[in-house]
């Protein structure tokens, strides 16, 4: 299939094709009823990429696992939404291993594709979850927490950082003091005036979240459907009877009075795992790209707020942007002289960064430490171990690191621009613009689109580009001096 970003369309198959490959792209250059099928499986394995392009939240599934309750229709629609479909939970609110262990293990996959999982303040109290992938490693979804009143314990599970990261929203200005409390404990807490589904998930559409599972109750889940932020829905019915009239449900209220009125499922799949039956379908349909997404001009023409990029000001986060390039987490490698004066290839510009917070520190566990991220296979694996473990054990990290780290970042920016002309290309046709790397969290290294950032990527680059600027006038200089 072609990319899903505009401006990046075709330049793959254009450099395979002038290399002399064939290249069929399904649905152009190949069709039949087998072809459709191919071409609806590479959109369904790029689904959080495709939305990404097509609108501005993650991919969102909801997830729940529910026992068999049912009842008969008594003829009022109504009737049946009081008694209820099914059940998450006992009427005391024991929720506590309603699937098998085979479905829970699904539950962990589908975790280990997430960029985060959502729950609602009620899950917290009530289940104090952990919210972990459990799969032995590899990638660890941050937690997400939607509270709009902060009635939060201060004990809970989701409070323990060490392996992975959460974030609490909620209302702006709801209990400061438990704000504080959290803070002390390394939990980030982002305020929003009016707390609702849709402006979270373009909060974290913009933080660069490609997917998102809610795990959360019957309450968010029904606020989060309204809000349209929910394309997917896993059902995991368990062959259970709990029973209970106040016991709740899978979705809360949606203000739905009659049976004509109800969501249908697109695309619904039966799955046996274990004793349980998976429901698995979408609430919303695939995005057709095709016809839908403007050039960036147009979409410049369109609304100038949601563009990539201004006329004197380049914004560039996640290495998909169009000036993703200049950030950190490019999959660029390069080579950088060790201690002994060796040149040692490190996968990326963060991967050197990262193992740099490390090197000098006579620890056996510091050497540990950076051969691991060193081998870690993605910028985001190295940039997790490397922040973890400073967290952790800030004894392994060098004393003098943060009066070096803007100087070990501009080093390895330089190698990364210097050894790769293309790079270095689009770098000096950024002249005579700012350049800000727009992270909504790095109030370091990111500035933010409002400026509140200090910007120092941003920074760096600009004095890169007027460096290299400088030597190109210079060799200019020198070639008409040589003529």
């Amino acid at each position: 299939m072609r990319h899903p970003l505009q401006h990046l369309r075709g330049n793959a198959i254009r450099a395979l094709r002038s290399q002399g490959l064939q290249v069929d792209v399904l649905g152009e250059d190949m069709q039949s009823k087998l072809v459709e099928e191919a071409r609806k499986a590479c959109l369904l394995v790029n689904l959080p990429f495709v939305h990404r392009a097509a609108s501005r939240v993650p991919f969102s599934v909801l997830k729940y696992a529910m026992t068999l309750d049912a009842v008969k229709y008594m003829g009022h629609f109504r009737r049946c939404c009081l008694d209820g479909i099914g059940k998450i939970a006992a009427s005391s609110g024991h929720a506590a291993w309603i699937s098998s262990k085979l479905s829970r293990n699904r539950v962990f996959e589908l975790r280990g594709r997430s960029d985060a999982i959502i729950v609602g303040g009620n899950t917290v109290r009530r289940d104090n979850p952990r919210l972990t992938a459990r799969h032995g490693g590899g990638h660890m979804p941050i937690r997400i927490v939607l509270s709009q009143s902060l009635d939060l314990p201060e004990e809970a599970n989701l409070w323990d950082l060490s392996d992975v990261s959460t974030v609490v929203v909620t209302q702006r200005g709801a209990r400061r003091s438990f704000q504080r409390y959290l803070a002390s404990k390394g939990v980030e807490v982002v305020e929003f005036d009016i707390l609702n589904p849709r402006d979270v998930m373009e909060y974290f559409h913009d933080r660069g979240y490609l997917s998102i599972l809610w795990e959360c109750g019957g309450t968010l889940a029904a606020s989060a459907i309204s809000s349209g932020v929910i394309h997917k829905v896993f059902a995991f019915v368990a062959p259970k009877i709990i029973g209970g009239k106040n016991a709740p449900s899978p979705v809360g209220e949606l203000g739905m009075v009659e049976m004509s009125q109800a969501l249908d499922l697109i695309d619904v799949c039966f799955e046996q795992i274990g004793p349980d039956m998976l429901i698995s379908g979408f609430l919303q349909p695939i995005p057709d790209l095709t016809p839908t997404i403007p050039s960036e001009d147009e979409t410049f023409a369109i609304d100038p707020t949601v563009a990539p990029f201004e006329t004197s000001i380049i914004f560039f986060y996640k290495t998909w942007d169009l000036y993703g390039a200049f950030s950190n987490f490019s999959p660029h490698p390069i080579q950088m002289p060790d201690e002994d004066g060796n040149y040692v290839t490190w996968f990326s510009v963060e991967h050197y960064y990262q193992a740099n917070k490390f090197i000098g520190v006579s620890n056996p566990l510091a050497q540990d430490c950076i051969d691991k991220i060193k081998s870690a296979k993605s910028p985001e694996e190295a940039a997790r171990m490397g922040r973890l473990t400073q967290r952790r054990q800030p004894h392994l990290v060098r004393s003098d690191w943060e009066s070096v780290k803007i100087d070990v970042m501009y080093r390895a920016l330089k190698c990364k621009f210097s050894i790769y002309p293309h790079l270095n290309s689009m770098l000096l046709s950024t002249a005579g613009s700012v350049l800000v790397e727009a992270s909504p969290h790095d109030l370091f290294w990111g500035g933010r689109r409002d400026g509140e950032g200090l910007n120092y990527l941003g920074r760096l680059l600009m004095k890169l580009r007027s460096e290299f600027l400088g030597e190109s006038s210079a060799a200019s200089e020198n070639t008409c001096i040589a003529l």
